[in-house]
């Protein structure tokens, strides 16, 4: 991973971010695309892959998802937790914030009902952390991954990773695509939404 990437740059950048504006992170919503390809999935157990600031974990609780929200940079979690709480402690008590580096953490095999990744940056091998976050999806569970390939110093999901990895005769490709983001964005997003068969 380059220097500008590492765990303690994420840390500086958090703080540098919550120094600057307080509140200002607790006003993001979740990503959109969550709520466009999750919202009809009944409540169960999820998985929130790089979750940042818990936006994306904080929209599954209050929809009675449990949710375990998992990044290796501390500062966010403890941002989110916060945020958890001020929610209620019915939300807060379905999250589990649990810090961790997604090039090497592992779920709980055929573990949850819905397993989201966005916009991760991947130290190392996209297929290898695609197969591992795919390996803690249970039968009949959804796996959504979203990234932004070309993104600067980064490398992230991308439709082929994905597909690389995703066998056919084990999962369900329901989206694979690059998205536009708006009618006339620039940028573009790596949708892959599985569902696993068995």
């Amino acid at each position: 991973m380059s220097d500008d990437l590492d765990r303690d740059s994420w840390e500086r950048r958090w703080t540098r971010v919550l120094d600057a504006d307080p509140t200002g992170v607790d006003r993001r919503p979740p990503n959109a695309l969550l709520l466009a390809e999750v919202a009809d999935l009944p409540a169960g157990v999820a998985l929130d892959a790089g979750a940042g600031h818990g936006s994306e974990a904080l929209w599954l609780a209050a929809r009675g998802w449990r949710v375990t929200a998992v990044d290796f940079a501390a500062t966010a979690l403890a941002r989110g937790a916060g945020r958890a709480g001020r929610e209620g402690a019915e939300v807060a008590a379905r999250i589990a914030w649990v810090e961790g580096d997604l090039g090497s953490w592992t779920p709980p095999a055929a573990h949850f009902d819905l397993v989201t990744c966005f916009y991760v940056h991947v130290a190392g091998s996209v297929p290898e952390m695609v197969r591992r976050l795919a390996g803690g999806v249970a039968r009949g569970g959804t796996l959504l991954l979203v990234g932004q390939p070309g993104a600067a110093g980064q490398t992230q999901v991308s439709v082929p990773d994905a597909l690389e990895v995703l066998d056919t005769d084990r999962w369900e490709i329901v989206v694979a695509e690059d998205r536009r983001r708006g009618a006339r964005g620039a940028a573009t997003d790596a949708v892959v939404r599985a569902r696993r068969r068995t």
